[in-house]
C-alpha cells in the first residue's frame, strides 16, 4: 500500500504548523510484529523501497515544531537509523508492554518539551495536517487523540459465542495515532497507573483514568496501522 496511491480524505478543519518548537515525539517501533507472519517486525517491511519506520521518522523530522524525536527501538536495529540524527534524535528501549515503551520514551524526552506526541511507527500514512490538528487540540485541552467515527455496526459479547448487545454506533470512534498529551498531565497519569497497577492499551487512557478530558481530533480513514500481511499489498 503505497502512500502516493492512497486517497487521503480531507480534514474538516484546516490546521497550521505549530508556532512553538516544543514538541517531543515518541515514535514506537519496538513491536515484534507477530501477527504479520513475516521474517522481520512490521515496521521494517518495505514500503515504496524503504522500511515503514523510515516513512514515519522522516515525516516527523521534517515537521515544523518538532524539537526532538525519541525512537523506541531495540538496540540491535538502531545502527541504520543513526544517520538521521540531526541533533534531535535519541533512542529508548522498548518495554514489555506498550505503556512501558511509552514510559521509557517519556523518560528520554527533553525537560522543556511542551507537548508529548506519541505515534506508532506502523502507521506510515498519517498526514501532516492531521498531526497539526491533534497537536493544536492537545495544546488547548491538555490531551488529544486522532480518530475517526466507526462505520460498521459493533456488537458486544460476554462469552464470545452470543451477542450481548449492539453498541450505539454514533458514540463510537476508532482511535489512531498520534496521541498528544501535555507532559505534566502524562506524568500525573503514569503516577496513577503505577500506584494502582493499571493496564492501558493506548496512551490517552492514562488521562481518562484521571477523570480529565481528552479531545477527539478528526483523522483520516487511510491512517491504517499495519498489523497483518494483508495490510501491505
Amino acid at each position: 500500500l503505497a502512500p502516493s496511491a492512497v486517497v487521503r480524505g480531507p480534514l474538516r478543519a484546516a490546521a497550521a504548523p505549530p508556532e512553538s518548537n516544543d514538541v517531543a515525539v515518541i515514535l514506537l517501533a519496538g513491536g515484534v510484529g507477530s501477527r504479520m507472519k513475516a521474517d522481520r517486525p512490521k515496521q521494517f517491511l518495505e514500503l515504496e523501497g524503504k522500511p515503514v519506520l523510515m516513512h514515519s521518522l522522516e515525516l516527523f523530522l521534517d515537521l515544523p515544531g518538532v524539537a526532538q524525536v525519541v525512537l523506541v527501538l531495540d538496540e540491535s536495529y538502531r545502527d541504520e537509523f543513526r544517520e538521521y540524527d540531526d541533533g534531535r534524535l535519541v533512542f529508548a528501549d522498548p518495554g514489555a508492554e506498550r505503556q512501558d515503551s511509552v514510559r521509557n520514551g517519556f523518560d528520554a524526552c527533553r525537560d522543556d518539551a511542551g507537548l508529548i506526541c506519541i505515534h506508532d511507527a506502523a502507521r506510515p500514512l498519517v498526514t501532516p495536517e492531521a498531526i497539526y490538528k491533534v497537536i493544536d487540540d492537545a495544546r488547548t485541552h491538555g490531551a488529544a487523540v486522532l480518530g475517526v467515527p466507526v462505520k460498521p455496526t459493533i456488537k458486544a459479547t460476554d462469552d464470545g459465542s452470543f451477542v450481548a448487545e449492539t453498541l450505539e454506533r454514533q458514540r463510537l470512534w476508532e482511535v489512531q495515532t498520534p496521541q498528544v498529551i501535555q507532559p505534566d498531565l502524562l506524568q500525573e497519569g503514569f503516577d496513577k497507573t503505577d500506584a494502582e497497577n493499571l493496564q492501558v492499551t493506548d496512551d490517552v487512557s492514562v488521562v481518562e483514568n484521571l477523570g480529565k478530558p481528552v479531545k477527539l481530533a478528526l483523522g483520516n480513514y487511510a491512517d491504517l496501522k499495519l498489523a497483518t500481511s494483508d495490510d501491505v499489498i
